[in-house]
């Protein structure tokens, strides 16, 4: 715990409040039993709701104090405040109630009275001017009392006090907190009440009628405080208890006087008349500044209390299980069935999520998006090629029998122009130029136009003497039969639509490949025709 000590400064953790082995259950029995306590009297199963290990009323927001930490007080309060407007806390503990004053410090919504020893004295707060501020002025009592105070003094205070604050604040709940080391004898108190004078001020405080809650505090000498306690649970709840104990198996931890009861001792009385009436008048007349029954907007409150489900939720649960043998441990399949994982999603998630955040899925097309190669410069300007869509692709014009003859009488055009220009490069001839007519090359075994075997080739060139108007004219005949082949084939493959199907696109990429094997042949007759005239 030494490594802890610097944490520990931070919440007052160490010395009046130290760490022990089992501090969260305590804190946890402590707090929900006011909690649910509050949340039975919001719900009307009850009028009084006792938890005698409740009523730690140091302890603050963030630190505890006085051997508190938790104050369940303040959480029972809050649970009584969502359906309360005014809620009255009496304190009758030795120290201030220091905790809960500060709590509600500034509201109108809690009135808090606290009767207590004042002075040199833990927790050293509890003046009488200490009133409240803002909307909670005057809205906190506090009665600053001496030391050796009995019943009959205690009496003459506590119920003109009460009445006058029941009076003009008109409270709807009332929490009591009846701390024991108010009692004669207490290791840590100074007053002098005995455990009647003690159960008189629980005694006048029911007789309001009012939904109260009852809660412990402290107590020092353990046997006084479970005598006195134990008394006014008889009170309480109406029964009058026999003075003398009955004979038990725990008879021997009664003694010496083995009797239900604390008496006063022969302390002195430090508290004059004169300052106890001076105290009453100042605290009525504070009473009397304050709005009579204060009155605050309610609203609907949730039927879930903040203590967690009510009775009649558990009643629903154990009907659903009354089939299942308790005695059965169910498998952890079984209980990751009840269980949401975090990191699982229905489909539906996403939806909401951006329909919370005001996006919403548009209607048409999809966006067109770049796509960016890493083996390209980003600076080239074709980092991010576009891509084109079917709809864009743009009809190709139909090619008619008309079209075709003029490529044809074009393409003629051509090859004779540049036969023309190669026949001058070579120089005159006196053999007589051929009638250019064109003529379909006849193909070999392999399907090659104008292609016959080595030996033949040989056997031709050795037989017709080299001329280079003989050697251009069948280039060119071979040439513009191929083309015309071509210009053929593709007018059979395009359709008369507008726009491409699959299927004439893939027919389209057929003849190309047709086109291209036949410029290969075309090149190969050149090849041949070259070695010729060498």
């Amino acid at each position: 715990m030494d490594s802890f000590a610097k944490e520990q400064g931070k919440y007052n953790v160490g010395d009046d409040c130290p760490v022990f082995d089992g501090l969260f259950e305590f804190c946890g029995i402590s707090a929900g039993g006011s909690m649910e306590g509050a949340a039975r009297l919001n719900r009307g199963k009850c009028d009084i709701a006792i938890n005698w290990a409740g009523g730690l009323h140091h302890a603050k927001k963030s630190e505890a104090s006085g051997f508190c930490y938790v104050n369940d007080i303040v959480l029972g309060i809050i649970e009584l405040l969502r359906f309360k407007k005014r809620v009255l806390y009496i304190d009758i503990d030795v120290h201030h109630g220091d905790g809960v004053e500060e709590a509600f410090y500034t509201t109108d919504r809690v009135m808090t009275v606290s009767f207590h020893k004042y002075g040199e004295y833990f927790p050293g707060t509890g003046e009488l001017r200490d009133i409240g501020v803002g909307q909670g002025k005057n809205y906190a009592v506090n009665f600053p009392l001496r030391d050796g105070i009995d019943d009959v003094t205690y009496k003459s205070i506590f119920e003109p006090v009460i009445q006058s604050v029941m009076d003009y604040y008109q409270p709807e709940a009332i929490v009591l907190q009846c701390g024991g080391d108010s009692l004669s004898g207490d290791r840590l108190g100074c007053f002098n009440l005995s455990m009647r004078g003690h159960a008189n001020c629980v005694q006048f405080v029911k007789s309001f009628n009012k939904p109260t809650l009852v809660l412990g505090g402290g107590g020092y000498t353990m046997r006084n405080v479970a005598r006195t306690w134990a008394f006014e649970t008889g009170v309480l709840v109406g029964k009058e208890m026999d003075p003398v104990l009955p004979y038990n198996e725990y008879y021997e931890y009664y003694g010496p006087d083995y009797e239900l009861d604390v008496r006063a001792s022969n302390m002195e009385n430090a508290n004059s008349k004169d300052y106890l009436e001076k105290i009453k008048i100042q605290v009525i007349e504070n009473l009397k500044r304050t709005a009579h029954a204060p009155s605050v907007q309610m609203q609907d409150v949730p039927r879930t209390t903040l203590a967690g489900t009510t009775d009649e939720d558990d009643a629903i649960m154990d009907d659903l299980d009354d089939d299942e043998n308790p005695d059965t441990r169910h498998t952890q399949h079984r209980n990751d069935k009840r269980v949401a994982r975090d990191d699982e999603f229905d489909e539906s998630d996403d939806e909401e999520g951006n329909r919370a955040n005001g996006a919403f899925p548009q209607s048409g097309q999809p966006r067109q998006r770049n796509h960016t190669y890493s083996d390209v410069d980003m600076n080239s300007g074709v980092a991010t090629p576009e891509i084109q869509s079917d709809r864009e692709i743009k009809a190709p014009t139909p090619v008619t029998e008309a079209n075709a003859q003029v490529n044809a009488e074009l393409l003629e055009q051509k090859v004779q122009d540049e036969s023309m220009v190669e026949a001058t490069e070579l120089g005159p001839s006196n053999a007589p130029s051929p009638a250019h007519t064109p003529k379909v090359a006849p193909a070999d075994n392999d399907g090659d136009v104008d292609m016959t075997d080595s030996a033949e080739v040989e056997t031709t060139v050795a037989a017709q003497p080299p001329s280079p108007t003989a050697s251009i004219a069948p280039e060119a005949s071979a040439n513009v039969a191929v083309n015309n082949e071509a210009v053929a084939a593709n007018a059979a493959t395009i359709p008369e639509t507008s726009v491409p199907e699959p299927e004439v696109v893939a027919k389209k990429e057929e003849g190309e490949t047709e086109r291209q094997a036949s410029e290969v042949a075309g090149e190969a007759v050149t090849e041949v025709a070259q070695k010729s005239e060498s």
